[in-house]
């Protein structure tokens, strides 16, 4: 079973921008519901992936973004887009 590695400072001052590393296993984005992305990632894969997609603007709606880690870890945001 895959442990979660997340790197975090033990200590900080205030102000002081501090930088948080877990390991990200999914990403998937969704148009309204419909899967447009998906990327499933592995260990050494690279130190800071970075992502470039496209979809077509079909409609008004939503784009939802999921990543998924190790041990249930999961966070989403969600944007709006207006199609003229």
């Amino acid at each position: 079973m895959a442990n979660a590695l997340v790197n975090v400072p033990a200590r900080a001052r205030r102000g002081e921008i501090i930088e948080i590393k877990t390991l990200i296993r999914q990403f998937v984005c969704t148009y309204n519901g419909t899967e447009v992305f998906r990327a499933e990632l592995h260990p050494a894969i690279a130190a800071n992936p970075f992502f470039v997609f496209s979809t077509v603007a079909t409609e008004s709606g939503t784009l939802t973004f999921q990543w998924t880690g190790d041990n249930g870890f999961s966070a989403a945001e969600t944007t709006t887009i207006s199609v003229d």
